[in-house]
């Protein structure tokens, strides 16, 4: 009898999930027929009932009452996982929040499958946290302590470039020496693969696989510098107030500008504090601003548009962001020459990760003949220009940017549980 199984890939801001199937490996629709789905979940206050992906990000865009949450895998191997949160009220533990999440993508999969599936291949990020090797094996416990809870019986991981290259592979014609780079929400990992189609159904790649290596910076952290350096001046970081001219908290805008900590500033006591402070501001207009997201709790639609931005400046050299949840008619005009010097650092981080990669394989730039671009920040223009740059003699793959790492968890899963398997066209 087929061992049937899948591959999860649950990142930071989407996820998708493709299941192996007697040789036959499919992506899953799991919101409608989109294969990937938002990794955002949002809970309605009137009932506590959970909605995911594209209707959580809906529901809460539209200002309906509860609490929405995204880049949830941000928080596994850290001390939030213990510290909880609350959810409309009561507390709630992230593993919890987690488990609904993923379970509802297994659902969809069983439904597809006609029944229920026990064998998959997590997707991982070759560090869930950097420089902490205790965190690192704690989120992969965390995130394997999940899926148990979800139905799984036979859990496996693999690494997420790794993934993505055996996505690759069956396309191939020949041998290539490869390196993956795996942007996504909340990492960046890369790793430098021997690949050939002859070796799809190799059930041992340790010989192929040269070196990985990750770092934990990625669009999240893209969003996070934009805002910082073009949206959050107008709602009044860095600005003074009292007799002695200080600079206002910051803590309270750096947290306005990470998905995963927005939700922790909706307090009474900083909600009074930025009050407080206003009084002795020396640009109320701007900071006074500050205070109504607080108020209204629109520091996701900040965050958002600091994203929409980051996207429009993609392929545009200049965008208008529109914050008029603030004030009737307002708007940030963004260069993409301010967005490029502002992630500028992250970038250098994301290149080194990938200079560090060919040091560990011991091969030189030039000896590259495949870039895989994989997750949505590859389409950052900088982004595309520095790994130009690093690998001149390389042929650039960028198809399935957002699914390809839940194709090749599947087919690592039909090599680890199954048997011979063919990617099917998508």
């Amino acid at each position: 009898m087929t061992t049937l199984s899948c591959g999860i890939d649950f990142g930071t801001s989407n996820t998708s999930v493709a299941i192996a199937n007697g040789g036959e490996i499919s992506l899953v629709p799991v919101e409608n027929a989109s294969v990937t789905i938002p990794s955002a979940i949002f809970f309605q206050r009137s009932n506590n009932k959970a909605f995911y992906g594209r209707t959580a990000v809906n529901l809460f865009f539209d200002r309906q009452e509860g609490r929405f949450m995204r880049s949830l895998k941000r928080v596994l191997g850290t001390s939030l996982m213990k510290q909880g949160t609350l959810v409309n009220g009561a507390s709630m533990n992230f593993s919890s929040i987690i488990t609904a999440f993923l379970k509802h993508v297994k659902d969809k999969a069983d439904a597809v499958a006609g029944q229920e599936i026990e064998h998959v291949v997590m997707g991982r990020p070759v560090h869930f946290v950097d420089n902490d090797p205790d965190a690192d094996v704690r989120a992969q416990a965390e995130l394997q302590l999940i899926a148990q809870r979800i139905g799984f019986k036979y859990i496996d991981f693999q690494f997420e470039p790794i993934a993505a290259a055996f996505a690759h592979e069956a396309q191939l014609s020949g041998e290539k020496l490869a390196i993956v780079a795996d942007l996504g929400g909340g990492t960046s990992d890369f790793t430098v693969i021997k690949l050939s189609n002859k070796n799809i159904n190799k059930s041992d790649r340790a010989s192929d696989i040269l070196a990985n290596t990750g770092v934990r910076v990625g669009g999240n952290d893209f969003d996070k510098e934009l805002s910082l350096a073009a949206i959050m001046p107008e709602i009044g970081y860095r600005s003074t107030y009292g007799e002695k001219n200080l600079e206002v908290p910051l803590k309270p805008f750096y947290d306005l500008a990470e998905w995963s900590k927005v939700n922790f500033l909706y307090t009474p006591k900083i909600i009074m504090q930025v009050r407080q402070l206003l009084h002795q501001s020396h640009d109320k207009t701007r900071y006074k601003r500050l205070l109504k997201v607080l108020e209204d709790e629109t520091g996701h639609t900040l965050l958002a548009a600091a994203e929409g931005a980051k996207i429009a400046l993609s392929d545009q050299d200049e965008y208008k962001t529109l914050l008029d949840f603030i004030e009737d008619d307002f708007y940030v005009p963004i260069k993409r020459t301010l967005f490029e010097a502002s992630i500028e650092g992250e970038v250098e981080k994301i290149s080194a990760s990938a200079r560090q990669c060919l040091q560990e394989a011991g091969v030189k730039a030039e000896a590259i003949e495949l870039v895989i671009l994989t997750g949505g920040s590859t389409e950052v223009h900088s982004v595309q220009v520095e790994f130009k740059r690093l690998f001149p003699n390389a042929a650039i793959a960028d198809e399935n940017k957002l699914s390809s790492v839940g194709l090749g968890l599947a087919y690592d899963s039909e090599n680890k549980f199954g048997k011979r398997a063919t990617v099917l066209a998508n």
